[in-house]
């Protein structure tokens, strides 16, 4: 900006009072275009600011006709907040909350930029990284001052309340279609996930081209004996009325326990849990694959779940990872990617 500056102070200088006026004329229309072509609010720094107060103070009454980029109402209270001390410029504290550390602000962008997420999401992401005393709005107000979208706000129902009170105990299940490319064409195959709603853990079953009654029955111990090795509860199991699960499928968790519970029909909120993560695991992941193979299908998933379980902050449960992730406060915040940086998880690097 120095390079161009000068030469421009000496073309002013060397000027004639009816060449400088033309020239200001000249500036003042092509100021206008260019404002035309930026966002109706310019959002400027506190250094742009001091420095457009400290050239305005200079102007003088002039300033009321020269200033576009605020209105002069704005200049005015800029200036009766800032106090100019001798070698250095200081902004005095305006009334209300102190302005987001920028080592943050940019943190909440970055993170923004790099995966789309919305602010509840990215929330969690900072409660991971340690930091604690930034709250929803906060990150919603930092990406729309950025002019970034922040995304919607997904607040709980009544059911979801209810099913909280169960949560510990209780599962849910359900099934995920996927076309898959083979070498005979596209074949539909299909994966059983489990989700507990208390720790948000996940359980996915390997692919098959055919669940029938046997397949069923066996992912049901299977199940059973997953969550019994990992020291896990059940006492009720939620599914649709999906003709998959056969009377089989049922009596073999009643026989350990487990009361099974039929939601439905048409009423997909009445397993929402379930539902979101099947959704979550399609747009997050599958979707962005050519699956080329049942054992490409079957790394995908197991990809996504060790994710999901581990590494993903969840909001329902005060965005937690589950287990949770115990790492320090401070440090350089890394990434680490998974499926070619489809997936990504920020944690601090460790001292």
């Amino acid at each position: 900006m120095a390079r161009y500056f000068h030469p421009l102070l000496m073309i002013l200088a060397s000027a004639t009072h009816r060449e400088l006026a033309a020239q200001i004329q000249y500036l003042k229309a092509e100021n206008e275009i260019l404002r035309s072509k930026l966002p109706k609010r310019v959002i400027v720094t506190e250094r742009e600011r001091l420095r457009l107060i400290k050239l305005g103070t200079r102007a003088g009454a002039a300033i009321k006709e020269l200033i576009s980029i605020v209105t002069h109402r704005t200049f005015q209270r800029w200036v009766a907040a800032s106090r100019v001390t001798r070698g250095s410029q200081k902004v005095m504290r305006r009334p209300g909350r102190p302005r987001t550390p920028e080592d943050i602000r940019e943190l909440v962008l970055r993170i923004a930029r790099e995966t789309g997420w919305g602010y509840t999401r990215i929330l969690g992401e900072l409660k991971k990284l340690g930091i604690q005393n930034v709250g929803k709005t906060t990150v919603r107000n930092i990406l729309k001052e950025a002019g970034l979208d922040p995304g919607p706000n997904r607040g709980a129902g009544s059911w979801d309340e209810f099913l909280r009170i169960h949560a510990q105990t209780l599962w849910a299940c359900d099934f995920l279609s996927k076309k898959v490319w083979t070498l005979g064409g596209r074949v539909e195959h299909f994966v059983l996930v489990f989700i507990n709603l208390r720790s948000r853990e996940v359980m996915a079953t390997p692919a098959t081209v055919s669940p029938n009654g046997a397949w069923v029955a066996q992912q049901a111990r299977n199940f059973v004996q997953d969550v019994q090795e990992t020291g896990g509860q059940m006492a009720h199991l939620l599914h649709d009325w999906d003709t998959k699960f056969t009377a089989q499928f049922d009596a073999i968790l009643k026989s350990e326990g487990v009361a099974v519970h039929r939601v439905g029909p048409v009423k997909p909120n009445l397993n929402a849990f379930i539902e979101r993560y099947v959704q979550s695991l399609q747009r997050e992941c599958l979707d962005h694959f050519i699956v080329l193979g049942e054992r490409h299908l079957n790394y995908l998933i197991s990809e996504y779940v060790e994710h999901y379980n581990t590494e993903r902050p969840h909001m329902g449960i005060d965005a937690v990872p589950r287990p949770p992730d115990d790492q320090a406060a401070t440090g350089e915040v890394i990434c680490r990617e998974r499926l070619g940086g489809l997936l990504r998880h920020y944690h601090r690097k460790a001292a």
